[in-house]
């Protein structure tokens, strides 16, 4: 039995085309471990539940968690959990993620080989072409597109942590922005009622005489003024809420079955001091991570340009049957294209891949260089907005609840009238509004500084001092 041969020929083209397989499956991309990647990295602000629901049934496993998360008053986290379990927009955010890391992935990979087939027929003779061809030049540099992809993977997933921080944390400063506003209606309507009050007495004192038309006006301008700002307040109240909404993503259901809190959290008993901030602040800050990727990529990016932008090389085998009345004949070879760089030198490619690079090393240094200043500005706004609420709630609530006991003391004894009386209370309010306020912008540089910790500097301005009422009281009788 006569063995059987291989040429060597063919031999050597199926170990290219083998190696070459598997070279191209060296490039891949899953989207599950990155978003796991994302959650141990965020792990204090997602708690690991940040994932793409792709079946029905997943999303309807999430919808039955979120309905039970809004069976009870929203608190922060629960927010938070909403937001991850519920929102189109972060959905959106890990697809986008998934589709971008594919791509680029892809462009790791080395081109799928060419076959072309031919038939030529002259007289009695009949040729029949095959040729495989490839891109020899993505062969070559197949090492270095994978690196570059790999590069920009990891720019990617620093890029997808960033952005759900960027979420979360708008969703934390938008809950405690509508809690606040709720609190800040209801008080507005303590004001109104006391100003609605005073106007309807100030009318009946009018009527017997012992008011003037000037001092009525008085009490009704008053009333007048708090009315709008109650209104306003209401307003503010239903568009904080609604602004949570957007960002947690619910549905219209969802959003009439959402309860808030009465009520901000208390202040901590102790602000942060900047030697614990110091140990929390991450050693590998997301901003200065994702600055280096992206300096990184445009590297190794510029070293592949400067052999793609000026040569491509492709490769074909060629193999020609030729059948006539008596013989066949069987040809084979190969064949080699160039591009010729005579009207494009490729210098403008390597001179904006050279700027890209000096650009992302540019702006990892400013990075770099910011990266302790936000955390410095976050810190003092941080410890800025504690230390005025702290001061509201030990030292201005008290005095002004001393001077309402002594006022109702003062009209027990008939020393002032009932108009100094309600405009006392009314003062009161307006304060305990102030001391709000400032509560409310202690939480949100909070959030702010947890953020700028991670890496993510959230811009936060400090209200200016508040009024001490909602509205000018009007002169008592």
């Amino acid at each position: 039995m006569k063995p059987l041969t291989v040429p060597r020929s063919r031999i050597a083209l199926v170990a290219l085309m083998s190696s070459t397989a598997w070279l191209a499956g060296c490039a891949s991309f899953e989207l599950e471990p990155s978003i796991a990647r994302s959650n141990q990295a965020l792990a204090a602000f997602t708690q690991g539940e940040l994932a793409l629901a792709r079946t029905e049934a997943q999303q309807a496993q999430r919808a039955q968690a979120a309905a039970r998360l809004l069976g009870q008053p929203l608190s922060q986290d629960a927010a938070v959990r909403l937001a991850l379990l519920e929102s189109p927009a972060l959905q959106a955010l890990l697809a986008r993620h998934g589709a971008e890391g594919s791509a680029t992935a892809q462009a790791g990979r080395i081109s799928n080989p060419v076959l072309s087939l031919e038939r030529l027929r002259t007289g009695q003779e009949l040729e029949i072409g095959r040729s495989l061809s490839f891109g020899l030049l993505d062969l070559l540099t197949l090492p270095a597109r994978q690196r570059v992809a790999e590069q920009k993977l990891a720019q990617q997933q620093l890029k997808l942590s960033a952005e759900v921080l960027e979420q979360v944390t708008q969703i934390r400063q938008a809950w405690v922005r509508a809690v606040a506003a709720r609190q800040l209606s209801l008080y507005a309507d303590q004001v109104l009622d006391s100003a609605e009050v005073s106007a309807e007495l100030a009318r009946r004192m009018q009527q017997v005489g012992n008011f003037n038309r000037l001092t009525r006006a008085r009490q009704q301008a008053f009333y007048a003024d708090t009315s709008t700002q109650a209104a306003s307040a209401r307003h503010q109240a239903l568009a904080a809420r609604e602004a949570l909404t957007r960002l947690l993503g619910l549905n219209d259901v969802q959003a009439l079955a959402m309860t808030l809190p009465e009520r901000l959290p208390d202040l901590p008993a102790q602000a942060q001091n900047p030697e614990a901030v110091a140990r929390q602040a991450s050693g590998q800050r997301l901003d200065v991570q994702l600055a280096r990727a992206q300096f990184n990529a445009a590297a190794q990016a510029q070293g592949l340009t400067g052999i793609t932008s000026l040569i491509d090389i492709e490769l074909g085998l060629i193999r020609n049957t030729t059948f006539d009345a008596d013989h066949r004949a069987t040809s084979r070879g190969t064949e080699l294209s160039l591009r010729l760089p005579l009207f494009d030198s490729g210098s403008l490619q390597r001179q904006g891949m050279s700027d890209s690079t000096l650009a992302a090393a540019r702006q990892l240094e400013a990075i770099s260089r910011a990266a302790g200043s936000h955390l410095r500005e976050s810190y003092s706004a941080y410890r800025t907005a504690h230390d005025i609420a702290r001061h509201y709630r030990e030292e201005v609530i008290p005095l002004r609840k001393t001077m309402a006991d002594e006022n109702l003391l003062r009209y027990n004894a008939m020393l002032i009238g009932v108009f100094e009386l309600l405009a006392d209370a009314r003062d009161q309010v307006g304060t305990v509004m102030s001391a709000l306020q400032a509560e409310q912008q202690f939480w949100l540089a909070d959030a702010a500084l947890q953020a700028s910790l991670m890496g993510q500097p959230v811009g936060m301005a400090l209200a200016g001092p508040a009024a001490s009422s909602s509205a000018p009281s009007p002169a008592g009788h």
